[in-house]
């Protein structure tokens, strides 16, 4: 189940709100694990139990490495190892076994048997959240949670559960004890839920039907083929950030704050800066729990180098388990070295524009790495991108059509990507808060009927986290 759907929006979620109201403050966390694994049990039932057995293994290392991590650090290690051990293993079996298995009879030309096993929804962002609860209960950066429903809140808490953000426990820990509701907040979570809700359903599914469209024609143009990466840029982005709003937009509902998981990446004037606006709670995992514990640049230069080598390279294969997610770690890997050596600083040397456009440049050029699984259909999009591959020319009436269809949406698109939208609303909600708030009620409304009658005429929704 995805937020964007009419089940979640018309069933689940309202039956939700009204249990978790209903229950007094004491329970609250009870009956958010009770849904939560509700939520994640609509689409894989059997894999609730291995979602079971990952809280209360990590539940039981944490109250292992709590018990020691003062008395006994030695002890604690072995307990935290043991606890790494578990959570990766679990996580290197589902997601990685057979691409393993491919790899090696692909080098070795020993056919071995795939294993029959489906990816368990959202893996990736549960296992590294219960891991750094672990994690940071040993570096004392973190209280031992005795309560076993409380823990389990934490790992499976429905609004960011699938597909994030990553929620350090630290973060959450005084609210899961306790939190404080008010109008003022639920109010401002609906309005945080619409804006993701629109993002995803009204520009992200819009962009990404035109680069389907592109995409998956036997043949296209050298502007319909940067039309269609483009799309995808655009797509990706606000199908990613538009459902962390809405998790966070859910959680505010229900009286927690999550941080920010996207600063609008598209205006960064470099690489470096890119990655600290786009999907911040994995950036900052892998620096604290990767990055840091490895020596970070505390050691020299080609240690550096090396840190940033293994975080880059696990970055590209958290995000699956092919080789063109490999490529794109380590492209990204060597585009933020050649920046810490020397290309920020002969950057900082030119106009603001151009250190901008070649960001742009080098993000687009990684989403077309990301999006093809299939090399040879990478490299002929690439082709055609220049005039090679399947074009059949710079531009030819169709072409001309989708670009002009698509100027409208591209303009919004664009608006939409920078802080300017955001900020017109607040500079207006500070002079005039009372019809503000009117009209904060009036978009939301709109917005919901819009997003809802998109839903009922189409039948394009994907989520392209949905299977990290």
């Amino acid at each position: 189940m995805v937020f964007s759907s009419l089940e979640f929006l018309f069933l689940y979620f309202p039956i939700v709100l009204l249990a978790y109201f209903l229950t007094p403050l004491k329970w609250r966390n009870i009956t958010l694990f009770a849904v939560s694994l509700l939520f994640y049990g609509w689409g894989e039932p059997l894999y609730v139990f291995l979602m079971l057995a990952t809280i209360t293994a990590d539940y039981i290392f944490g109250l292992l490495v709590g018990k020691y991590r003062e008395s006994n650090r030695q002890k604690a290690k072995i307990w935290l190892i043991i606890a790494v051990i578990f959570n990766l293993g679990i996580l290197g079996f589902f997601k990685y076994a057979n691409f393993t298995l491919d790899t090696v009879a692909a080098l070795t030309g020993i056919k071995v048997p795939q294993i029959n096993v489906t990816l368990p929804i959202g893996i990736s962002f549960y296992t590294f959240q219960a891991l750094s609860y672990v994690i940071d209960v040993y570096r004392l950066d973190a209280n031992m949670q005795k309560s076993y429903t409380a823990f389990g809140t934490y790992v499976t808490l429905f609004p960011q559960l699938i597909a994030g953000p990553i929620v350090r426990y630290q973060d959450v820990d005084d609210q899961l004890r306790s939190r404080t509701h008010s109008r003022a907040l639920f109010a401002s979570g609906v309005r945080t839920f619409m804006a993701g809700m629109a993002k995803k359903i009204l520009l992200a599914n819009a962009a990404g039907e035109i680069w389907s469209r592109i995409s998956s024609a036997p043949e296209t143009t050298v502007a319909a083929a940067w039309l269609g990466i483009i799309m995808y840029t655009f797509q990706i982005y606000f199908d990613f950030s538009g459902y962390s709003d809405m998790a966070i937009g859910l959680g505010k509902m229900m009286g927690f704050s999550f941080r920010e998981n996207f600063y609008y990446p598209y205006i960064a004037d470099s690489v470096t800066d890119f990655w600290r606006r786009w999907h911040i709670s994995l950036s900052t995992w892998f620096r604290e729990y990767v990055y840091i514990p490895l020596g970070g640049n505390r050691r020299g230069k080609a240690r550096q180098v090396l840190n940033l080598l293994a975080v880059w390279a696990f970055t590209g294969l958290w995000h699956g388990a092919s080789w063109n997610f490999v490529l794109w770690g380590l492209y990204y890997f060597l585009l933020l070295v050649l920046e810490k050596n020397f290309l920020l600083k002969f950057l900082a040397k030119l106009p603001k524009f151009v250190s901008h456009i070649y960001t742009l440049a080098a993000v687009v050029f990684g989403w077309w790495l990301f999006v093809f699984e299939d090399f040879s259909a990478g490299l002929t999009y690439l082709a055609s991108m220049f005039g090679g591959g399947n074009s059949v020319g710079i531009i030819n009436a169709g072409g001309a059509w989708d670009i002009l269809t698509s100027l409208v949406l591209l303009v919004i698109l664009a608006v939409a990507s920078t802080p300017y939208p955001r900020k017109l609303f607040y500079h207006l909600w500070e002079k005039h808060d009372a019809p503000m708030r009117a009209m904060s009620a009036v978009l939301c409304m709109a917005g919901f009927v819009l997003c809802i009658a998109y839903l009922v005429n189409s039948s394009y929704n994907p989520f392209l986290y949905f299977r990290f």
